[in-house]
């Protein structure tokens, strides 16, 4: 036995043994998404008896796991979630108590907990160690490789079905404080088809797009439209916080070559992963794929670096200023600001002056009930993006840019891409505003 195969080895504990490291009063913070510590985090609640005041800090918690889903575990776990997923909308609507959410840019989320308090815990996932001691943190390092080197105990699930991917992701076994085993398939995201209105909002986003462009884009039914209709354009680049299928697709269609890039040229950048079974086995020792930390990847003074940078994000409304709001509806936290705000401001701000940020949504909500388009935002909705750095929005009906215009220009741009529907009525409130 080698002295790396022995020092993993020595560190080597149960799941059940990790979880009894679990205090009281602290902070745990857990890796994210499809690099999420599912063996480790499915048996959190079994330390309720012995401990309170615990606070796990997570983004995208992919399962309603019982240490936050439960009631009777109010007092003794509570989720401080950067960003909501069902299961915490679920618990948030339960009003179980043992859910809050953390107002944050993603770049600094993490950094910025540090901050407050130094977490007790870190729990995340890694591949096996290779013959060099080396692990790889696979699927996302966007916090969780500032958080291992500032945690007070690293706790590694290994999970052999994960890709070893390239980048800053690669630790090795003596830099862990334990290692669990814990085997299964990758968390995985199938991409959502695209109705005829995602498609028409997804060719308005492509017009915008020039070839040679950096593009940052997500996942869900507009950005997956979005990318369908990128089908024709040339030597785009990849500078973004979540690698996803469509962009595995157009780079195999010629489409992304990372060529024209100003920074990292003839590489894609991330900081995490998100997809199909196909998608891990094409990021598995893939040296096109670089991931870096997203305290890099999502500071905007490094995204507005690259050439011709185009941010593509979804949002639940705009009112006629151009506040953007992403991430509530009122006072009802439904996500989270992500890094929206850190991508469009990263693309507005582009050193070639070349820059776009796009912010799309349909046109109606609740099945075509309300608009989108709002003379205000609801009493207490968060304003994910400043209308100050609102540049384009697009709809089914088209898209505007608000950059520069004056708020009177810009409530006649937006009711102009409002459904037909409500402009009528629209306009009647913007008079009655003083907007018109």
């Amino acid at each position: 036995m080698t002295k790396d195969e022995l020092i993993y080895q020595e560190k080597l504990i149960s799941i059940e043994a990790a979880v009894e490291l679990i205090k009281s009063d602290t902070d745990i913070i857990v890796a994210q998404c499809a690099s999420e510590p599912q063996g480790c985090l499915s048996k959190f609640h079994l330390a309720k008896d012995r401990v309170t005041e615990v606070k796990v800090f997570s983004v995208l918690t992919l399962k309603p796991y019982d240490f936050y889903m439960m009631p009777e575990m109010k007092g003794h776990f509570e989720l401080c979630s950067w960003f909501h997923a069902p299961g915490s909308r679920a618990a948030l609507k339960a009003k179980t108590g043992t859910v809050t959410y953390v107002p944050n840019m993603l770049h600094r989320a993490a950094t910025d907990r540090l901050k407050v308090r130094k977490p007790h815990l870190f729990f995340g996932t890694c591949t096996p160690p290779d013959e060099k001691g080396f692990v790889s943190l696979s699927l996302g390092i966007t916090y969780e490789k500032d958080i291992i080197e500032a945690a007070e105990i690293v706790v590694l699930e290994v999970n052999d079905q994960l890709p070893r991917t390239q980048g800053d992701t690669h630790l090795h076994v003596s830099e862990a404080t334990y290692f669990v085993e814990y085997s299964q398939a990758p968390p995985t995201l199938p991409a959502p088809q695209p109705d005829e209105v995602a498609l028409r909002i997804g060719r308005h986003i492509a017009d915008l797009v020039e070839d040679g462009s950096t593009i940052q884009l997500g996942i869900g039914e507009i950005p997956n439209a979005a990318a369908m209709s990128l089908q024709n354009k040339k030597d785009l680049g990849v500078h973004t916080e979540m690698m996803v299928d469509s962009m595995m697709e157009l780079y195999q269609m010629g489409v992304i070559t990372n060529k024209k890039k100003a920074i990292h040229k003839g590489k894609f950048i991330c900081t995490f992963a998100m997809g199909s079974e196909k998608l891990y086995q094409w990021l598995d020792n893939n040296p096109s794929i670089e991931f870096l930390r997203g305290r890099y990847v999502n500071d905007p003074c490094v995204m507005k670096q690259n050439s011709r940078m185009v941010s593509i994000n979804t949002c639940i409304m705009v009112d006629f200023t151009g506040q953007v709001s992403s991430e509530s509806i009122g006072i009802e936290q439904y996500s989270g600001t992500g890094g929206q705000t850190d991508t469009a401001v990263g693309a507005i701000e582009g050193t070639d002056g070349l820059g776009k940020s796009i912010i799309a949504c349909r046109a109606t909500a609740r099945g075509g009930a309300i608009s989108t388009i709002v003379p205000t935002l609801p009493e207490g909705s968060a304003v994910t993006l400043h209308r100050s750095y609102t540049d384009y929005v697009v709809t089914e009906f088209g898209s505007v840019r608000l950059t520069g215009r004056t708020v009177r220009e810009r409530t006649k741009a937006l009711i102009s891409i409002a459904h037909p529907d409500f402009r009528e009525g629209l306009t009647l409130k913007a008079i009655e505003l003083g907007y018109l």
